[in-house]
Protein backbone atom coordinates (compact mmCIF):
# COMPACT_ATOMS: atom_id res chain seq x y z
CA UNK A 1 0.00 0.00 0.00
CA UNK A 2 1.26 3.40 -0.92
CA UNK A 3 0.77 6.18 1.45
CA UNK A 4 1.03 10.20 0.99
CA UNK A 5 1.86 12.49 3.61
CA UNK A 6 2.28 16.56 3.68
CA UNK A 7 4.47 17.80 6.47
CA UNK A 8 5.58 21.66 6.97
CA UNK A 9 7.13 23.00 10.12
CA UNK A 10 4.64 24.73 12.63
CA UNK A 11 7.74 27.14 14.24
CA UNK A 12 8.30 30.59 12.34
CA UNK A 13 11.78 30.38 13.76
CA UNK A 14 15.26 30.88 11.32
CA UNK A 15 14.81 28.04 8.33
CA UNK A 16 17.52 26.30 9.92
CA UNK A 17 15.11 25.63 13.29
CA UNK A 18 12.18 24.55 10.70
CA UNK A 19 14.68 22.11 9.43
CA UNK A 20 15.12 20.40 13.06
CA UNK A 21 11.23 20.36 13.93
CA UNK A 22 11.05 18.58 10.18
CA UNK A 23 13.65 16.20 11.36
CA UNK A 24 12.07 15.24 14.39
CA UNK A 25 8.67 14.84 12.98
CA UNK A 26 9.78 12.95 10.35
CA UNK A 27 11.93 10.35 12.15
CA UNK A 28 8.54 9.79 14.71
CA UNK A 29 6.49 9.17 11.32
CA UNK A 30 9.08 7.03 9.48
CA UNK A 31 9.47 5.19 12.69
CA UNK A 32 6.01 4.23 12.50
CA UNK A 33 5.64 3.95 8.90
CA UNK A 34 8.54 1.05 9.30
CA UNK A 35 6.71 -0.54 11.75
CA UNK A 36 3.82 -1.92 9.96
CA UNK A 37 6.37 -2.43 7.04
CA UNK A 38 6.73 0.66 4.99
CA UNK A 39 9.31 2.42 3.21
CA UNK A 40 10.26 5.78 2.39
CA UNK A 41 10.05 5.88 -1.26
CA UNK A 42 9.78 9.75 -2.80
CA UNK A 43 10.33 12.91 -1.52
CA UNK A 44 9.25 16.19 -3.12
CA UNK A 45 10.55 19.59 -1.06
CA UNK A 46 9.10 23.06 -1.76
CA UNK A 47 11.22 25.95 -0.91
CA UNK A 48 10.69 29.64 -0.59
CA UNK A 49 14.14 30.97 -1.42
CA UNK A 50 16.10 28.33 -3.15
CA UNK A 51 18.98 30.97 -3.58
CA UNK A 52 19.44 30.98 0.45
CA UNK A 53 17.90 27.70 1.59
CA UNK A 54 19.33 25.06 -0.70
CA UNK A 55 22.54 24.53 1.22
CA UNK A 56 21.28 24.88 4.44
CA UNK A 57 18.76 21.99 3.51
CA UNK A 58 21.31 19.81 1.75
CA UNK A 59 23.49 20.19 4.91
CA UNK A 60 21.14 19.47 7.33
CA UNK A 61 20.04 16.10 9.31
CA UNK A 62 16.95 16.37 7.36
CA UNK A 63 18.48 16.01 4.25
CA UNK A 64 21.50 13.69 4.74
CA UNK A 65 19.73 11.16 7.08
CA UNK A 66 16.34 11.24 5.70
CA UNK A 67 15.44 12.83 2.25
CA UNK A 68 18.27 12.03 0.42
CA UNK A 69 17.65 8.51 1.03
CA UNK A 70 14.58 8.09 -1.26
CA UNK A 71 13.64 9.38 -4.75
CA UNK A 72 14.17 13.14 -3.96
CA UNK A 73 13.53 16.16 -5.64
CA UNK A 74 13.97 19.81 -4.44
CA UNK A 75 12.41 23.03 -6.38
CA UNK A 76 11.62 26.73 -5.24
CA UNK A 77 7.77 27.09 -5.38
CA UNK A 78 7.09 29.42 -2.27
CA UNK A 79 4.43 27.08 0.11
CA UNK A 80 1.41 29.98 0.60
CA UNK A 81 1.12 28.87 4.69
CA UNK A 82 4.26 30.75 5.69
CA UNK A 83 6.07 27.41 6.52
CA UNK A 84 9.35 28.33 3.86
CA UNK A 85 9.53 24.45 3.60
CA UNK A 86 6.58 21.73 2.49
CA UNK A 87 7.50 18.25 1.85
CA UNK A 88 5.14 15.69 -0.05
CA UNK A 89 6.17 12.27 1.41
CA UNK A 90 5.55 8.61 -0.07
CA UNK A 91 5.64 5.71 1.82
CA UNK A 92 4.68 2.28 0.17
CA UNK A 93 5.12 -1.49 1.42
CA UNK A 94 6.19 -2.43 -2.23
CA UNK A 95 9.01 -2.99 -3.95
CA UNK A 96 10.74 -0.06 -6.11
CA UNK A 97 9.78 -0.05 -9.65
CA UNK A 98 11.03 4.01 -10.93
CA UNK A 99 13.65 6.03 -11.11
CA UNK A 100 13.53 9.93 -10.52
CA UNK A 101 15.69 11.83 -12.67
CA UNK A 102 15.77 15.06 -10.80
CA UNK A 103 17.89 17.20 -13.70
CA UNK A 104 19.40 20.24 -12.25
CA UNK A 105 21.63 22.60 -14.70
CA UNK A 106 24.77 24.21 -12.96
CA UNK A 107 25.64 27.66 -13.67
CA UNK A 108 28.58 26.44 -16.16
CA UNK A 109 25.91 25.25 -18.51
CA UNK A 110 23.19 27.63 -17.97
CA UNK A 111 25.65 30.74 -19.12
CA UNK A 112 24.53 32.41 -22.21
CA UNK A 113 21.81 29.64 -22.84
CA UNK A 114 17.71 30.62 -23.21
CA UNK A 115 15.28 28.33 -22.18
CA UNK A 116 15.16 26.52 -25.60
CA UNK A 117 18.89 25.30 -24.87
CA UNK A 118 18.21 24.88 -21.80
CA UNK A 119 15.82 22.38 -22.30
CA UNK A 120 17.36 20.62 -24.77
CA UNK A 121 20.68 20.52 -22.56
CA UNK A 122 18.42 18.57 -19.85
CA UNK A 123 16.64 16.06 -22.12
CA UNK A 124 19.72 15.40 -24.06
CA UNK A 125 21.17 14.17 -20.21
CA UNK A 126 17.91 12.61 -19.50
CA UNK A 127 18.11 10.39 -22.86
CA UNK A 128 22.09 9.69 -22.29
CA UNK A 129 21.30 8.11 -18.47
CA UNK A 130 18.19 5.96 -19.74
CA UNK A 131 19.79 4.78 -22.98
CA UNK A 132 22.83 3.01 -20.41
CA UNK A 133 20.35 1.19 -19.39
CA UNK A 134 18.17 0.31 -22.55
CA UNK A 135 15.48 2.21 -21.74
CA UNK A 136 13.21 5.14 -24.16
CA UNK A 137 11.86 8.07 -23.15
CA UNK A 138 8.88 6.64 -25.27
CA UNK A 139 8.39 3.50 -23.82
CA UNK A 140 9.31 3.70 -19.89
CA UNK A 141 9.34 8.02 -19.17
CA UNK A 142 5.85 8.26 -17.69
CA UNK A 143 5.50 11.53 -15.95
CA UNK A 144 7.53 14.73 -15.96
CA UNK A 145 7.55 18.42 -13.90
CA UNK A 146 8.91 20.97 -15.48
CA UNK A 147 9.86 23.99 -14.15
CA UNK A 148 10.43 27.66 -15.70
CA UNK A 149 11.59 30.26 -14.34
CA UNK A 150 10.24 33.52 -15.12
CA UNK A 151 7.60 31.64 -17.49
CA UNK A 152 5.90 34.63 -19.21
CA UNK A 153 9.48 35.02 -20.93
CA UNK A 154 10.86 31.56 -20.74
CA UNK A 155 7.48 28.92 -21.67
CA UNK A 156 7.82 29.34 -25.09
CA UNK A 157 11.47 28.21 -25.47
CA UNK A 158 10.86 25.05 -23.68
CA UNK A 159 7.75 24.21 -25.47
CA UNK A 160 9.82 24.55 -28.79
CA UNK A 161 12.36 22.17 -27.44
CA UNK A 162 10.17 19.85 -25.54
CA UNK A 163 8.26 19.25 -29.26
CA UNK A 164 11.30 18.79 -30.89
CA UNK A 165 12.80 16.21 -28.63
CA UNK A 166 9.17 14.56 -28.43
CA UNK A 167 9.23 14.37 -32.31
CA UNK A 168 13.45 12.73 -32.52
CA UNK A 169 11.83 10.00 -29.87
CA UNK A 170 8.50 9.11 -31.97
CA UNK A 171 6.20 11.12 -29.60
CA UNK A 172 3.35 12.16 -31.83
CA UNK A 173 -0.54 12.92 -32.24
CA UNK A 174 0.06 9.05 -33.48
CA UNK A 175 1.36 7.74 -30.78
CA UNK A 176 1.15 9.55 -27.50
CA UNK A 177 2.79 12.16 -25.32
CA UNK A 178 4.02 12.11 -21.87
CA UNK A 179 1.42 13.47 -18.40
CA UNK A 180 3.12 16.54 -17.39
CA UNK A 181 3.13 19.62 -15.27
CA UNK A 182 4.74 22.74 -16.69
CA UNK A 183 4.79 25.70 -14.20
CA UNK A 184 6.72 28.24 -12.43
CA UNK A 185 9.87 27.21 -10.47
CA UNK A 186 13.28 28.14 -9.73
CA UNK A 187 16.23 25.69 -8.95
CA UNK A 188 19.39 26.02 -7.02
CA UNK A 189 21.01 27.37 -10.09
CA UNK A 190 20.49 31.04 -10.00
CA UNK A 191 20.55 31.42 -13.64
CA UNK A 192 18.92 28.56 -14.75
CA UNK A 193 15.53 29.48 -16.58
CA UNK A 194 14.30 25.36 -16.52
CA UNK A 195 14.43 22.34 -14.23
CA UNK A 196 13.50 19.13 -15.05
CA UNK A 197 12.20 15.85 -12.94
CA UNK A 198 11.65 12.93 -15.31
CA UNK A 199 9.51 9.65 -13.13
CA UNK A 200 10.68 6.50 -15.24
CA UNK A 201 9.03 2.81 -15.41
CA UNK A 202 11.80 0.69 -16.46
CA UNK A 203 9.27 -2.53 -16.27
CA UNK A 204 6.16 -1.07 -17.77
CA UNK A 205 4.99 -1.74 -21.05
CA UNK A 206 2.68 0.10 -23.38
CA UNK A 207 -0.32 -2.38 -23.00
CA UNK A 208 0.02 -0.80 -18.96
CA UNK A 209 -0.78 2.82 -19.56
CA UNK A 210 -3.98 4.30 -20.89
CA UNK A 211 -4.10 8.04 -22.20
CA UNK A 212 -6.65 9.88 -20.07
CA UNK A 213 -9.17 11.74 -22.16
CA UNK A 214 -12.46 14.17 -21.31
CA UNK A 215 -13.47 15.48 -24.54
CA UNK A 216 -16.17 17.16 -23.68
CA UNK A 217 -14.23 19.22 -21.15
CA UNK A 218 -10.93 19.47 -22.26
CA UNK A 219 -9.41 19.28 -25.94
CA UNK A 220 -6.11 17.61 -26.75
CA UNK A 221 -3.00 19.38 -25.87
CA UNK A 222 -1.54 19.77 -29.40
CA UNK A 223 -4.21 21.68 -30.60
CA UNK A 224 -2.90 24.31 -28.80
CA UNK A 225 0.68 23.76 -29.54
CA UNK A 226 1.98 21.47 -26.57
CA UNK A 227 2.71 17.80 -26.21
CA UNK A 228 1.44 16.53 -22.89
CA UNK A 229 -1.02 14.03 -22.06
CA UNK A 230 -3.88 15.47 -19.98
CA UNK A 231 -3.32 12.06 -17.51
CA UNK A 232 -2.02 8.62 -17.35
CA UNK A 233 -3.02 5.75 -16.23
CA UNK A 234 -0.57 3.31 -15.13
CA UNK A 235 -1.76 -0.46 -14.48
CA UNK A 236 0.54 -2.78 -12.41
CA UNK A 237 -0.97 -5.80 -11.71
CA UNK A 238 -4.08 -5.19 -9.56
CA UNK A 239 -2.98 -2.01 -8.92
CA UNK A 240 -3.81 1.44 -11.07
CA UNK A 241 -2.09 4.68 -10.41
CA UNK A 242 -3.35 7.82 -12.10
CA UNK A 243 -0.92 10.42 -12.90
CA UNK A 244 -3.11 13.82 -13.59
CA UNK A 245 -0.68 16.29 -15.76
CA UNK A 246 -1.39 20.40 -14.30
CA UNK A 247 -4.70 21.06 -15.36
CA UNK A 248 -6.55 24.75 -15.33
CA UNK A 249 -9.68 26.31 -15.57
CA UNK A 250 -10.58 25.47 -19.43
CA UNK A 251 -13.39 24.56 -22.02
CA UNK A 252 -13.31 21.40 -24.68
CA UNK A 253 -11.96 24.00 -26.76
CA UNK A 254 -9.28 24.91 -24.85
CA UNK A 255 -10.60 28.29 -24.27
CA UNK A 256 -9.72 29.58 -20.65
CA UNK A 257 -12.89 29.70 -19.01
CA UNK A 258 -14.39 32.48 -15.53
CA UNK A 259 -11.41 34.54 -16.29
CA UNK A 260 -10.38 37.21 -13.41
CA UNK A 261 -12.85 34.87 -10.80
CA UNK A 262 -10.25 32.82 -8.64
CA UNK A 263 -12.90 30.39 -7.41
CA UNK A 264 -15.07 29.59 -10.56
CA UNK A 265 -11.77 28.94 -11.83
CA UNK A 266 -10.85 26.30 -9.36
CA UNK A 267 -14.43 24.88 -9.65
CA UNK A 268 -13.73 24.01 -13.54
CA UNK A 269 -10.11 22.73 -12.91
CA UNK A 270 -11.65 20.17 -10.24
CA UNK A 271 -14.57 19.20 -12.90
CA UNK A 272 -12.04 18.76 -15.14
CA UNK A 273 -9.77 16.85 -13.25
CA UNK A 274 -13.11 14.37 -12.29
CA UNK A 275 -13.59 13.85 -15.74
CA UNK A 276 -10.09 12.54 -16.39
CA UNK A 277 -10.07 10.41 -13.64
CA UNK A 278 -13.48 9.12 -14.76
CA UNK A 279 -11.94 7.86 -18.08
CA UNK A 280 -9.74 5.88 -16.32
CA UNK A 281 -12.64 4.37 -14.40
CA UNK A 282 -11.66 6.28 -10.91
CA UNK A 283 -13.09 9.68 -8.86
CA UNK A 284 -12.34 12.15 -6.82
CA UNK A 285 -12.67 9.91 -3.70
CA UNK A 286 -9.56 7.63 -5.10
CA UNK A 287 -7.29 11.14 -4.99
CA UNK A 288 -4.34 11.39 -2.66
CA UNK A 289 -3.02 14.32 -2.91
CA UNK A 290 -3.64 17.79 -4.75
CA UNK A 291 -0.48 20.36 -5.63
CA UNK A 292 -2.12 23.71 -6.36
CA UNK A 293 -0.65 26.55 -8.09
CA UNK A 294 -1.31 29.87 -7.48
CA UNK A 295 -0.37 32.70 -9.74
CA UNK A 296 -1.25 35.32 -7.31
CA UNK A 297 -0.50 34.73 -3.66
CA UNK A 298 -3.55 36.87 -2.49
CA UNK A 299 -5.71 34.19 -3.97
CA UNK A 300 -4.76 31.98 -1.48
CA UNK A 301 -7.21 32.23 1.50
CA UNK A 302 -10.28 31.80 -1.38
CA UNK A 303 -8.93 28.75 -2.78
CA UNK A 304 -8.23 27.30 0.71
CA UNK A 305 -11.52 27.54 1.86
CA UNK A 306 -13.28 25.97 -1.60
CA UNK A 307 -10.68 22.60 -0.51
CA UNK A 308 -11.68 22.87 3.14
CA UNK A 309 -15.38 22.27 1.75
CA UNK A 310 -15.07 20.59 -1.30
CA UNK A 311 -12.43 18.64 -0.85
CA UNK A 312 -11.63 18.01 3.11
CA UNK A 313 -10.18 14.56 3.41
CA UNK A 314 -7.81 15.06 0.27
CA UNK A 315 -4.02 16.46 1.32
CA UNK A 316 -3.12 19.68 -0.84
CA UNK A 317 -0.18 22.07 -1.02
CA UNK A 318 -0.96 25.74 -2.23
CA UNK A 319 2.26 27.01 -3.66
CA UNK A 320 2.95 29.98 -5.42
CA UNK A 321 3.54 28.95 -9.10
CA UNK A 322 2.64 31.08 -11.97
CA UNK A 323 0.63 28.90 -14.90
CA UNK A 324 2.06 29.32 -18.26
CA UNK A 325 -1.41 31.40 -19.36
CA UNK A 326 -1.63 34.55 -17.45
CA UNK A 327 -4.96 34.17 -17.24
CA UNK A 328 -4.94 31.04 -15.71
CA UNK A 329 -4.97 31.70 -12.00
CA UNK A 330 -4.83 28.03 -10.87
CA UNK A 331 -3.87 25.06 -11.83
CA UNK A 332 -3.74 21.86 -9.75
CA UNK A 333 -2.12 18.48 -10.47
CA UNK A 334 -2.78 14.87 -8.37
CA UNK A 335 -2.04 11.56 -7.72
CA UNK A 336 -4.95 9.15 -7.55
CA UNK A 337 -4.94 5.19 -6.85
CA UNK A 338 -7.17 2.09 -7.22
CA UNK A 339 -6.57 -1.19 -5.97
CA UNK A 340 -4.42 -0.49 -3.17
Amino acid sequence: MDRYEIFAPQSRERFVNRLDELYLTLSEYLERENAEGRHLQFVKVFLSDAQNQYKDLTDSALYTDILSRAACSVIEQPPLDGSKISILIKTTDEEDNFILHSIRLTEEETRGANSYIQTMLIFNKYLESIRKMGLTLRDHCVRTWIYVADIDVNYEGMVRARNDVFRSQGLTTETHFIASTGIGGFSQTRSASVAIDFLTFPKVKESDKKYLQALDNLNPTHEYGVSFERGTRMTVGDKQTFFISGTASIDKHGKAMYVGDIQMQTARLLQNIGALLHDGGATMNDVRYFFVYLRDASDREVVERFLQKTYPDIPHILLQGKVCRPEWLVEMECVANLGV
